[in-house]
């Protein structure tokens, strides 16, 4: 047999084997559903692991993600936190992202304002949604995986308003807190209003908040603005915080633009970045 002819039977083979090749799923997580009490129906709740997190054998941060669903957020900032981890801009983290049904309801604190409960019917649940995430994902999370016990959470609008909720009310729940353009214009700015007493009261370990808001108009700024403002005044030794405004961006781009920046603060490396990588935190000290 010729070499030629050799050489095109092998092309053949190769051709055929490929066409009729199994095509192999792509795992990047686990997906684990709860029967929750607190909210009286099954939740689900999506796991991303880090690449070595079968072969290392170490512990790991957990960042927890609201509005973790696989149609919200969970692809976007589990990929941001492995480009981190590549780059040595952030740490490998476990995400785990606890989905929401009702935004409105899970999401927000109780309002005796009638326009509000007129168009939200469902509003002012986000305690019970706390004790969910504190009480039922957690364990699930601290039995299932190795973790290290420091903890994150992320999340943007609604979820930035639980986020800073829980950082004024609970502060404990987390170690470290990022909220992307938090909707503190809810109920009147009621959680803004209040953010310079609930700021007095210590909390039993130090913390790291990331604050940033898009170009959103008045009625989103003035609660961010009484709440960096409470934060300047009170200069708490405990509390590490960085406001990060980006009017360049808006509600929608934000969240895909700053993410990383947001994971870089909340859990940092001891790895000294080239100038030119451009990760620089952008924090401002806003005047107290």
């Amino acid at each position: 047999m010729s070499l030629r002819l050799l050489f095109l039977l092998l092309l053949s083979f190769v051709g055929v084997t490929t066409a009729h090749a199994q095509p192999v799923p792509i795992t990047i997580g686990e997906t684990h559903t709860l029967a929750s009490n607190p909210l009286a129906q099954e939740r689900v709740v999506n796991v991303y692991l880090p690449a070595d997190y079968a072969t290392s054998g170490k512990t790991y941060p957990v960042l927890y993600l609201i509005d973790g669903g696989l149609d919200q957020d969970f692809l976007h900032i589990a990929g941001t936190s492995a480009l981190g981890a590549l780059w040595a801009r952030s740490q490998d983290v476990i995400v785990v992202g606890v989905a929401t049904k009702d935004r409105r309801r899970e999401l927000t604190g109780p309002t005796s304002d009638p326009a509000l409960l007129k168009e939200f019917p469902t509003a002012g649940g986000s305690a019970a949604f706390r004790a969910f995430i504190r009480d039922e994902v957690m364990p699930m999370v601290a039995k299932s995986y190795r973790i290290s016990g420091q903890t994150g959470v992320i999340g943007e609008s609604l979820a930035g308003l639980f986020i800073v909720e829980t950082y004024l009310t609970e502060p404990d729940l987390f170690d470290h807190y990022a909220a992307i353009s938090p909707s503190l214009w809810w109920d009147d700015e009621r959680l803004a209003k209040a953010s310079g007493a609930l700021l007095a009261k210590p909390s039993a370990k130090p913390h790291r908040l990331y604050l940033t808001i898009a170009n959103e108009g008045r009625e989103m700024q003035t609660g961010v603005d009484r709440l960096t403002a409470a934060l300047a005044a009170r200069k708490r030794a405990d509390q590490t915080w960085c406001y990060a405004p980006r009017p360049d961006l808006t509600h929608a781009t934000i969240y895909h633009t700053v993410s990383s920046e947001a994971l870089q603060f909340l859990f940092p490396t001891s790895v000294e970045q080239d100038p030119k990588s451009g990760f620089d935190l952008s924090c401002q000290s806003p005047k107290s």
